[in-house]
C-alpha cells in the first residue's frame, strides 16, 4: 500500500472576502494551508495514505490548524509541538486586471526554528514509500534547510521515492543564503521535480534563458540538461500557465521522462476564483498519476493538468475535487455539463 509523507509549514491564511482590497476590508476569511500540506490533503482525497510532518506551537491557533489537517484525513502523528507561533500570510485575491498580492507574517514561526535531530525521520518514514518536499521550506531559515536535508538524506537511504516542487519565493530567502547555495545539494537526491526551466536553472546557479514552451526540441534539451546536473531525477513536469488577466488563465502541462516529452491539452480557465494552491494541485495530481498509472505518462500529465485547472474554481489552498471528477473532466474535454 502506498504511503506519502510530506514535510513543510502549514499557515493561517487571511483573505479579504469578495475580492476586496486590503484597504477596503473590515474582516478576513480564515483558512489553513501550505504547499506540502496541500499536496498531502489532495492525495488523501484521492485515496492515498498520507502523513504530514511539521512543527507547530502549543496554542489554540495551532489546534485550529491541526483540526484542518485531521479534517482532510491526513496523518498528524508526526507534528512536533515547539516554538511560539504559526506562520501567517495575507492574500488579496486579484480580479480582472488587478493582480493578487501576498504579505507574509511568518518570521520566527515554529518550523523556522526546527533543528536537525528534532524529528525522528526513520520512524516517520517507517511505512512510507514516497517523500515530498518543496523549495519553500529551505527558504525559511538555515535551520529549516538543514532539517529538510536531513529528512531527504534519510528518505534516500531508506529507498523512498523523493519528489520536489521547486517553488521559488523571493520574499522568503532572507537569512543570508541564496537558493543556488542551498538547493543543489538538496535536489541531488530528488527523483521527481515540478519546475519550469528558468526556476530550475536559477536554483542550480545557471544562466537564465527565455524558453519557448512551444519548441519541443528546446524543452527536451533543457530538461535533459537538468537531469545531467541531477542524475537521480527520472521525471520532470511543469504547468504551462498563460495569464491573460487575474480572472482568465490558459493552463496546460508538460512531462518529460525517458527522453520523451508529453503535453497535456491547454484549457481556458475563466473566471478564476482562487489561483493559490493550483501548483500544489498539479503536484498532487502528478504524484497520484505516477503511483497509479506509471506506464501511461500521457494520462499522468493530463490528470495533473486537470487537477490544476479545476483547483482554480475552489476557494482556499486545498484542491477538493475527487479523482473521479478529474477523470471525468479529462474524458469530457472539460465540458462542465451539469451532472444530474
Amino acid at each position: 500500500m502506498d504511503k506519502v509523507v510530506t514535510f513543510g509549514e502549514i499557515l493561517m491564511r487571511m483573505s479579504p472576502p469578495n475580492n476586496l482590497m486590503f484597504n477596503q476590508t473590515s474582516g478576513f476569511d480564515v483558512t489553513y494551508g501550505g504547499g506540502e500540506f496541500n499536496v498531502a490533503a489532495s492525495l488523501a482525497n484521492y485515496g492515498i495514505n498520507t502523513d504530514f510532518a511539521t512543527i507547530l506551537p502549543q496554542n489554540p491557533i495551532a489546534e485550529c490548524a491541526i483540526k484542518t489537517i485531521k479534517s482532510y484525513d491526513v496523518g498528524y502523528k508526526n507534528i512536533l509541538r515547539k516554538g511560539d507561533r504559526i506562520g501567517i500570510y495575507f492574500l488579496e485575491n486579484g480580479i480582472a486586471n488587478r493582480n493578487s498580492k501576498v504579505v507574509y507574517d511568518r518570521a520566527n514561526s515554529s518550523i523556522s526554528q526546527v533543528k536537525k535531530g528534532d524529528i525522528d525521520w526513520k520512524s516517520v518514514f517507517k511505512d512510507a514509500n514516497w517523500f515530498h518536499w518543496s523549495g519553500i521550506t529551505p527558504a525559511l531559515s538555515e535551520n529549516a534547510a538543514e532539517a529538510c536535508l536531513e529528512a531527504i538524506q534519510i528518505a534516500s537511504k531508506m529507498g523512498l521515492t523523493i519528489s520536489t516542487d521547486l517553488n521559488y519565493r523571493s520574499k522568503l530567502w532572507k537569512y543570508g543564503k541564496q537558493p543556488n547555495e542551498v538547493m543543489p545539494k538538496l535536489l541531488s537526491y530528488s527523483n521527481v521535480i515540478l519546475t519550469d526551466i528558468d526556476t530550475a536553472r536559477f536554483m542550480l546557479g545557471k544562466e537564465k534563458i527565455d524558453p519557448n514552451y512551444q519548441n519541443e526540441t528546446l524543452i527536451r534539451d533543457s530538461f535533459s540538461y537538468i537531469i545531467e546536473m541531477l542524475p537521480k531525477i527520472h521525471t520532470i513536469a511543469m504547468t504551462v500557465r498563460n495569464v491573460i488577466t487575474a480572472s482568465h488563465y490558459k493552463i496546460g502541462g508538460l512531462l518529460y521522462k525517458g527522453n520523451k516529452l508529453y503535453r497535456a491539452k491547454q484549457h481556458e480557465v475563466t473566471p478564476v476564483l482562487d489561483r493559490v494552491g493550483s501548483g500544489d494541485a498539479f503536484m498532487s495530481g502528478l504524484l497520484y498519476g505516477l503511483l497509479k498509472f506509471p506506464d501511461d505518462m500521457q494520462k499522468v500529465v493530463s490528470f495533473a493538468t486537470g487537477a490544476c485547472v479545476l483547483k482554480h474554481s475552489i476557494f482556499g489552498d486545498v484542491n477538493r475535487v475527487t479523482k473521479e471528477e478529474i477523470l471525468n473532466f479529462i474524458s469530457t474535454n472539460g465540458s462542465a455539463k451539469v451532472d444530474r
